[in-house]
């Protein structure tokens, strides 16, 4: 079993009096890869800011790759981190080169300007890019690509520094299926990567949880319904007092769930 890269500890964030997430207790270890799912304003996307070093707790503590929010530099602790989320992809200057963003990750920076990059960055910024499938767009715009292929390449960038930790906030938002199905296989061979870091999604429908994925929590209102191995989570019951409405679930072979109103 891996150490422990993540820990939450009666965690509570409130903001302009509303409570975005309550007593959340959470541990992730390097070895697991994490789904958090649940309805629109439940706090996911506040959980991952939490985790990622963008956000400290009202109440509680958070230590995140062994070192505790409040009583470290967050912009070095970030550095170890990988993040791809829409409001990273937002602040892409226009013009940038996918080769540019994605190199630009190891000073953990948007926009490339005079910095020098050795041959080692250059070789592991293609082959991440690459292995997204994305080799053909090494010198395309980031503003010229398609919805998918900025998923693929942020992905990319997100990995670019060899992080600690991988946060993902809806990676397959905005895509059609096809475009959904193709990024949800690349997760998965990353989730079965013995190397890869530890993983943290987020999402809100079951069917983007890519094969691999080991645990899971189920949020509702910013409080955790459940959370643990991902077998033992991932019920029909579990789902429905999460989203709200009688749900029935269903796995395939490959080890995808699909969820259906009944």
């Amino acid at each position: 079993m891996g150490g422990q890269v993540l820990r939450f500890q009666d965690v509570s964030v409130r903001r302009d009096g509303a409570a975005l997430l309550r007593g959340i207790d959470w541990s992730v270890r390097e070895d697991e890869r994490w789904v958090i799912i649940g309805p629109n304003g439940a706090g996911k996307t506040t959980l991952l800011q939490v985790a990622g070093a963008l956000l400290y707790p009202t109440e509680g503590s958070v230590d995140v790759l062994g070192e505790r929010l409040g009583q470290v530099d967050v912009f070095e602790l970030r550095t170890r981190i990988g993040l791809a989320s829409a409001a990273l992809a937002e602040r892409v200057p226009p013009d940038e080169k996918v080769i540019d963003l994605v190199l630009t990750a190891s000073y953990a920076i948007l926009g490339r300007w005079t910095e020098e990059y050795d041959s080692h960055d250059v070789t592991r910024a293609v082959e991440l890019i690459d292995q997204l499938g994305c080799a053909h767009l090494i010198r395309r715009r980031f503003s010229t690509l398609s919805e998918g292929e900025r998923k693929r390449v942020q992905i990319a960038r997100a990995l670019m520094p060899d992080p600690e930790l991988l946060l993902l906030d809806e990676p397959a938002a905005g895509l059609d299926v096809a475009g959904r199905e193709d990024l949800v296989r690349r997760l998965g061979g990353l989730a079965r990567d013995s190397k890869a870091p530890s993983m943290v999604l987020v999402t809100h429908h079951v069917e983007e949880i890519p094969a691999g994925f080991t645990h899971a929590m189920l949020l509702r209102h910013g409080s955790a319904v459940a959370q643990g191995p991902i077998e033992s989570v991932m019920t029909a019951d579990n789902l429905s007092r999460t989203f709200g409405v009688p749900l029935a679930l269903d796995r395939s072979m490959d080890g995808r769930w699909y969820a259906r109103p009944y």
